[in-house]
């Protein structure tokens, strides 16, 4: 059974990896070739759709990650993995979600810039998580 829910857990890792990346380099830097006429109608469609592909995976990654401490109580590692989707939730709330909920709202070009600057956070804490979870799927 921990043999599945790590595996499950992996692959949800590796789902958010990609997602992340893809609106690292790609997406949030198109932001600002959206035009101010349309941003905010584009920035609520956006919010909305967003939301259907990521929040199920957040949700699953994260309830993935407390079954596995629940059964590796003692492991280092996963409780550090549970202190990085801590983070990365910390992150989307406290940082990214604000600023959305102002390109909403208003077309803000340091909003943006700010947007694309501190989702590297997320982006590191994914790539770091991932790595660590392929190297201990060899064990």
């Amino acid at each position: 059974m921990e043999s599945l829910i790590f595996k499950f857990h992996l692959l949800c890792s590796l789902y958010m990896l990609g997602l992340i990346w893809f609106v690292q380099l790609v997406h949030y830097p198109l932001f600002a070739e959206v035009g101010r006429d349309c941003f905010v109608a584009y920035a609520r469609h956006h919010t909305r759709r967003t939301s259907w592909v990521t929040a199920p995976m957040m949700l699953l990654e994260l309830g993935s990650a407390v079954l596995l401490v629940y059964f590796n109580q003692r492991s280092g590692f996963f409780w550090a993995n549970l202190a990085g989707i801590a983070l990365l939730w910390l992150s989307t709330f406290f940082i990214q979600v604000p600023l959305h909920n102002r390109l909403v709202r208003v077309y803000d070009p340091v909003a943006v810039k700010k947007l694309v600057q501190t989702n590297w956070l997320r982006t590191l804490i994914w790539t770091i998580r991932a790595v660590a979870l392929l190297y201990l799927l060899d064990y």
